[in-house]
């Protein structure tokens, strides 16, 4: 990731602990900081991300924007499930799953309802955006 996106995704994650919301003309949407490690490096890492409610628990797509690959975090949660997620500037610990098929269809198509942009992910990629559940523990 360039320098300057990781200084940007650092100072939201920042603001999203600190004030429950993100800067930058976010609209339609909440958002978390998801903090995990990275399943190589084994450092300590912030992200913040659009989210929708599911059950007593929260999901989130791994969609970087489209990408071909999915997004560093997936791979972080996938190695180490068990991490903490900011919510309206409170920490809540969860471990990570992912949604079965017939489940990440009804959470993906949440997701568009809540940010239509959602929606134009799946059309720029041919592989299946994974949604991860994260359910208190």
């Amino acid at each position: 990731m360039p320098t300057l996106m990781r200084v940007v995704t650092t100072l939201h994650a920042k603001l999203v602990k600190a004030t429950g919301r993100l800067g930058g003309g976010q609209q339609d949407g909440a958002v978390l900081v998801l903090d995990h490690v990275g399943a190589r490096s084994g450092a300590a890492r912030e992200t913040p991300l659009m989210f929708v409610r599911h059950g007593e628990g929260y999901a989130v797509a791994a969609s970087a924007n489209g990408a071909d690959s999915h997004p560093a975090w997936y791979h972080n949660l996938r190695a180490t499930p068990d991490v903490t997620i900011h919510v309206d500037q409170q920490a809540i610990p969860v471990r990570a799953r992912e949604a079965e098929p017939q489940e990440r269809d009804e959470i993906y198509a949440r997701l568009v309802a809540a940010q239509p942009r959602f929606a134009g992910y799946e059309t720029k990629t041919d592989r299946i955006i994974p949604v991860m559940v994260l359910d208190p523990r």
